[in-house]
């Protein structure tokens, strides 16, 4: 048994932090040649320093909703009690 309660919808959340990531670590390289379009910037676009600490900081708290709807998942499916909740949160919070 693995939760279900929100019908796993909390992995999308770890998704969009991941794509976020993606996006930053891109900046500033070289697109493939199948990325390439007529008139197309060769290079990805590299944002604004304010925009970039926005943006890690969005992942950042991006992780730690996922960690609470995964935690809360679990108990709201009767997979874990109200004990292992509390331990596990602290534990994948202290993990992040």
């Amino acid at each position: 048994m693995s939760g279900g309660y929100f019908d796993y919808n909390q992995y999308r959340i770890n998704d969009i932090a991941d794509r976020i990531e993606r996006e930053l670590n891109r900046q500033g390289k070289e697109k493939p040649k199948d990325e390439l379009y007529f008139d197309d910037e060769k290079y990805y676009y590299t944002y604004p320093e304010i925009v970039q600490e926005k943006m890690r900081e969005a992942v950042k708290q991006l992780k730690i909703a996922a960690v609470y709807a995964q935690r809360i998942d679990w108990l709201l499916s009767g997979e874990d009690s109200e004990e292992n909740f509390i331990k596990r949160l602290s534990d994948d919070l202290n993990n992040l």
